[in-house]
Order: structure tokens, then C-alpha cells, then sequence
């Protein structure tokens, strides 16, 4: 632990906000992609030792587990996001992990040990046709969306009656599967990676009536939690994520995927600027996106050669990302400071478009020290003169 000027921490953050929202930034944002299973080892946060299969089958249990996650990282954690008590409530959300896709399609959860709940394929052996004989399950009540929303209904229930923590309010509330994880990583789920890839090489035909089937439910769903929701189906700019694009060539993405991720931006975008979420090695497919989809903004993970990035994409276009999640987990507080100082003189800062980040999203047992050598450095290093 560290000693934290609360005040004066959220007034600098304010102004960097603030300045790289408008154009002049003062300095590179950071900020950490930090959700509650960092916190299921931190004594502090989770004294009663709950796992994350308990977590997920109580609501009350993830209500509780959420606020102690929120508070200790509140008080903790330095990056550019306000820190102490909110001033708006406790934001709560329905946390499936990435699981909500798959599993409302059908596929069985399973949990390692320390692990977050993964996904068994479904379409394996004699049962390649399954989803396509079931048809669309029902967005509030097929599969895990029957838990998703009753868990939201409860967390309502608990701000209506006028549930407290450590005497804040609730705040904004969100169910689960209100976005998407993409298309092609969702087919990688239920059919499982393997068998999928040798589907796109081997038997095309099925790889896209499996992709138009996903992109359709994908559309169904989120139309039906917006209409639910009394928000509007289209925004200006809309953003998601394809993490398993990484698997394959440009070539076979322009044929094969970028039809369904156009038809998905087509459906919940006025135009962009849009952004999307990509970990791996997948930097090779920005160029297209930006030009095709309007990407002006990229989530980065790793690996990343952010001077090539940059050079690529051009000073306008958004970038977050920064040092890999193992060698945050691994490296000496030294090593991280250089690691982050050669990143942010790559030539990423041209522009000012850059935020700092893991990437991508922080691993459970990365020492507190290393995420305090990437907020000194950034502070040093990450200044615009």
C-alpha cells in the first residue's frame, strides 16, 4: 500500500482527461483492465476466499464480491480513474466473463482451479447441425441469459430497497451481453478452435452458415436487451471485439469474416467512428478495419510493434495498449519502466492519440509495485512537450 492524495489524484485525472479529450494533451493517460478476478488472491479484497464458480451462482455473493473488488481498487490501484469512495454509486454488473456467448448458445461451463468459468465446445462429434435444428435460443431466458437476467433483476431489487455499501448507494446497473466478443471467436467456442479452422480450410459452406447463424443471434440479442432497455439501437460510433481473428490470414478474413462484422456495425453504428477490442497477434488486420469499418480507435494485447502501429495507422487513430500481462506478471519494477519508456518513445505519442494500458487485461498476481512503475514512468516518460 501506498499513501494516496485522493483529492489531488482525481483533480490531475480530471485534467488529463479533460486535455486529451480535447485535442492537447498534456500527458499519456493510463489506465488498467482490472475485473474481479484479479482480487480472488487478495486477502483484503476477498477475505472470505470466495471462488469464482460460488460467485457466479449467487447473486448476492456477486454483489457483495463486486463492491470489495471496487473498493480495493479504488483505494490501490494508480491510474487515471478516480479513486476513493464514488460520489455516483457503486456501478454493478452482471459479470459472466466471456462465457455469455457460447453458453447462451448451449455450451456447458467448466472451471479450472483459480479460474475464471471457460466453455466446453458443443458442436463436436455427430452434432454439427445442433444450433442450426434449435434455431436462436430466446435472448432473456435461453441458456445462461435466464441467470443474467434474474441476477440483474435482484441487483434492481437491491438499489430500489436502498442497498448500501460502506454507505454509498448502487449506482449504474448493467446486465450482461450487452456487446459481443465476436462472430469468429464465438465459432472457435462452439466448435471448438481446432475444428472450426479446419472448417474454414475444409468445408467453407458450414464455416459461413455457422457465421451467419452467430452474426443474426448476436443481432437478435442485443436488439432485443436495447428495445428492453428503452435505449436506442444505433449509436454514432459502436465498438466490439474478435479476439480469434488472430488465427487467421488477411485474405481469409476479408472473405470469410469481414461480411458478418460489417453487417454488425451495419446494424448498431450511424457510421464511427467505431472501435474494436483485439488481443493477440492480430495488428496485420488494422489497416482494413480502419479503412473498411471506420476503426478509428484499437484495444490492443500483445504482441504489438507500436512504432510500426503508429507509422500505419497514422497520428488520428486511437491506440490503447502497452507492456504483455506475463511479463507484467514476471518483471522487476525496473524492467517495467523501461519496457514502458521504450513504448512511449516508439513514436506511439505522435498525435497524442495513445493511452497506456496492460496489455490485455491484468492477471491475477501481478505485484502492485509493477502497476506503480508503470504510473511513475508514464508520468515521467509520458509527457507531451
Amino acid at each position: 500500500m501506498r499513501e494516496i492524495e485522493i483529492d489531488r489524484h482525481n483533480e490531475e485525472v480530471k485534467n488529463v482527461w479533460e486535455a486529451y479529450r480535447g485535442g492537447k494533451p498534456t500527458r499519456v493517460p493510463l489506465i488498467f483492465g482490472i475485473n474481479p478476478r484479479f482480487t480472488l488472491n487478495v486477502r483484503e479484497a476477498n477475505p472470505d476466499g470466495v471462488t469464482f464458480r460460488a460467485y457466479l451462482d449467487d447473486p448476492a455473493l456477486m454483489l457483495e464480491r463486486q463492491l470489495r473488488h471496487l473498493e480495493w481498487v479504488r483505494f490501490h490501484v494508480p491510474q487515471d480513474a478516480e479513486m476513493g469512495y464514488p460520489k455516483d454509486g457503486w456501478p454493478v454488473y452482471v459479470d459472466l466473463q466471456n462465457t455469455y456467448e457460447a453458453a447462451w448458445l448451449g455450451c456447458p461451463l467448466y472451471f479450472g482451479e483459480d479460474q475464471v468459468p471457460d466453455v466446453s465446445p458443443l458442436l463436436v462429434d455427430d452434432r454439427k447441425q445442433l444450433l442450426f435444428d434449435r434455431g436462436i435460443p430466446d435472448p432473456f431466458t435461453g441458456g445462461i441469459m435466464q441467470k443474467n437476467w434474474d441476477y440483474f433483476a435482484y441487483f434492481q431489487s437491491q438499489k430500489d430497497f436502498g442497498y448500501t455499501y460502506q454507505g454509498i448507494p448502487l449506482g449504474e446497473l448493467t446486465p450482461s451481453a450487452m456487446g459481443t466478443d465476436g462472430p469468429f471467436t464465438i465459432a472457435c467456442n462452439v466448435r471448438g478452435a481446432t475444428s472450426f479452422l479446419a472448417d474454414c480450410l475444409c468445408d467453407p459452406e458450414f464455416a459461413r452458415q455457422l457465421l451467419d447463424f452467430i452474426t443474426e443471434a448476436t443481432i437478435a440479442r442485443i436488439t432485443a436487451y436495447r428495445q428492453h432497455l428503452g435505449l436506442p439501437l444505433k449509436t454514432q460510433g459502436w465498438g466490439f471485439a474478435d479476439d480469434s481473428i488472430q488465427l487467421i490470414s488477411e485474405e481469409m478474413y476479408k472473405d470469410l469474416v469481414f461480411p458478418y462484422h460489417r453487417q454488425l456495425v451495419n446494424a448498431f453504428s450511424e457510421g464511427g467512428p467505431n472501435s474494436i477490442h483485439l488481443c493477440g497477434n492480430a495488428t496485420r488486420h488494422f489497416p482494413f478495419l480502419k479503412d473498411h469499418l471506420n476503426i478509428q480507435s484499437f484495444d490492443t494485447g500483445f504482441p504489438v510493434d507500436f512504432a510500426w502501429l503508429r507509422e500505419t495507422l497514422g497520428p488520428d487513430v486511437e491506440v490503447f495498449g502497452g507492456p504483455s500481462v506475463p511479463f507484467l506478471l514476471n518483471a522487476s519494477v525496473k524492467e517495467v519502466r523501461v519496457e514502458v519508456r521504450r513504448i512511449l518513445t516508439s513514436g506511439i505519442m505522435e498525435g497524442g492519440r495513445f493511452t497506456l494500458r496492460e496489455g490485455n487485461n491484468l492477471a491475477p498476481g501481478v505485484p502492485l509495485e509493477n502497476l506503480w512503475a508503470m504510473y511513475e514512468e508514464v508520468r515521467e516518460s509520458g509527457m507531451y512537450r
